[in-house]
């Protein structure tokens, strides 16, 4: 059984492959434009879906389509990519001493079986009070604006975060043991 990951994320593509998985990128091309900013895991879990399932419709048989979406949470607000500087400022604002939550939801799909499988899992990050200098350095030097909630964990420099609960490789985008549990499901056994 051949892997796809419906994804581009460098992040991801990169834990698949710590996972030493054999795996093929054909990028969802769903517009995952969302009507609401309010969390809800239905919410999350349907992006997922949809974009494994946007996948699922251009690949033949004898495949496993992974699909992911992960979202920052604060108090139960979504905060997605920014699209501007002033926006990417305001979200490290917001999160600047609290604690939030990240969720990836994950939804595989194998095509021979079109047996489907899905899995949430949530993390929760509490950031340093950060100085408006922090947050512009950030900002201006690694540029995250392809990032949800306007960071990416891995990169962060020292004195960002206060600490971390769950898995670190959730908040990065994508829990290996999460997506053992979906490819399990699925019929596919990971060494």
């Amino acid at each position: 059984m051949e892997i796809i990951l419906a994804s581009n994320s460098p992040r991801r593509k990169k834990i698949l492959t710590d996972m030493k998985l054999d795996f093929k990128v054909i990028p969802s091309n769903y517009d995952e434009k969302i009507n609401t900013d309010t969390f809800s895991y239905d919410l999350i879990e349907d992006l997922a879906t949809q974009k494994c399932l946007d996948v699922v419709r251009r690949v033949g048989n004898d495949k496993i389509v992974i699909g992911a979406d992960t979202v920052v949470v604060l108090h139960n607000k979504i905060l997605g990519k920014p699209k501007s500087e002033d926006i990417a400022k305001k979200m490290l604002s917001d999160l600047s001493g609290q604690t939030h939550s990240v969720v990836t939801s994950i939804c595989g799909i194998n095509t021979k079986t079109n047996r489907a499988a899905l899995i949430s899992t949530t993390s929760y990050v509490r950031f340093k009070t950060l100085t408006d200098e922090q947050i512009k350095f950030y900002i201006d030097n690694y540029k995250p604006f392809d990032k949800a909630g306007s960071y990416g964990i891995q990169e962060l420099p020292d004195g960002y975060i206060d600490k971390y609960e769950g898995s670190l490789e959730n908040i990065i985008g994508l829990d290996s043991e999460s997506l053992k549990s979906v490819l399990k499901q699925l019929g596919f056994e990971c060494s």
